[in-house]
């Protein structure tokens, strides 16, 4: 009798656990085939948002700078870089979700640090990345995003696998997509690192944010990667860099990136999902990064859906 308690009670408190992450028990989950519609329930195909980083640069500036320049400007869609420690803290997510709720903003993808291990700590990057799954939910998105360590650092792009492949069951159970973006000089940079995360990697929910100024800097072909990729793209970061080869990031309208190029040819394949102005203006008057993340939504509003 004694045991039976004990194994109910065992079984009611793992339920429990993995109801409280948003994952179904194994029962629940059983034969359970989770669906990945092309977009959210009750959206448009394609919308705008902006993220963070536009107003709060790389520091860790609370989103203050964030919540008192976005709600000035059209964007309604907020990406929040969460690189923080109180950023993810339950705290910090409900300070979130208040803002927001404040401001009428509305989140839709929460960006971590980035996917960084060796044998000896995978789980560190595993507990982290399914914490932001979480935050993701309870902020009431279904988007995470990371991208890479330094080029060959961080257990170089086998670890990014490594981690994803733990990872992606859970995302599919919380019917969460992970969005894994490139960077230049970076683990997960050009077409091939992306054709060996996707050999690796089958789930539907792991796909890729197409950074389109990241790929300028590191010399990839932009509509070499739509073509060989579009079906795996499920976000697209909107910004540009001044040349071919070299990541830096420029107004809109004076580098070398053909964000429109992309776009139109993706929304030729059906692309449903979020285009995201991500410009980093730090050095600029408070003034002059509002007139431009201002131009960057007239550029970009016509693509709505």
């Amino acid at each position: 009798m004694n045991q039976e308690i004990k194994r109910r009670a065992f079984l009611k408190t793992a339920g429990l656990g993995l109801t409280g992450l948003g994952i179904p028990n194994a029962a629940t989950a059983a034969g359970t085939t989770v669906p990945h519609p092309p977009a959210e329930a009750g959206k448009k195909k394609v919308e705008l948002a902006i993220a963070t980083i536009t107003c709060d640069g790389f520091g860790d500036e609370n989103f203050e700078k964030a919540f008192a320049l976005i709600p000035r400007l059209p964007y309604r869609n907020v990406e929040f870089n969460c690189w923080y420690g109180r950023n993810l803290t339950p705290s910090g997510i409900e300070g979130i979700k208040a803002r927001c709720r404040q401001h009428k903003l509305k989140p839709i993808c929460v960006q971590g640090s980035s996917f960084g291990t060796t044998s000896n700590n995978v789980i560190k990057d595993v507990t982290h990345k399914l914490w932001n799954l979480e935050a993701a939910r309870q902020l009431g998105c279904r988007r995470v995003k990371f991208t890479g360590a330094g080029r060959g650092t961080e257990g170089g792009l086998e670890a990014v696998i490594g981690v994803l492949r733990e990872i992606a069951p859970a995302a599919e159970a919380m019917d969460m997509l992970i969005l894994v973006e490139n960077h230049a000089n970076n683990n997960i940079e050009n077409i091939e690192d992306y054709d060996r995360i996707f050999s690796a990697v089958s789930s539907s929910h792991v796909g890729m944010c197409m950074d389109n100024a990241h790929f300028d800097g590191a010399n990839v072909d932009l509509l070499d990667v739509v073509d060989r990729f579009h079906s795996r793209i499920l976000h697209i970061d909107l910004k540009e860099t001044g040349q071919r080869g070299v990541h830096k990031v420029v107004p809109f309208g004076t580098g070398v990136t053909n964000n429109q190029a992309v776009v139109e040819k993706m929304l030729a394949h059906g692309y449903a999902g979020y285009l995201l102005v991500e410009m980093t203006l730090n050095d600029q008057p408070l003034d002059v990064r509002e007139a431009e993340l201002r131009k960057a939504y007239d550029l970009f509003a016509k693509y709505e859906s």
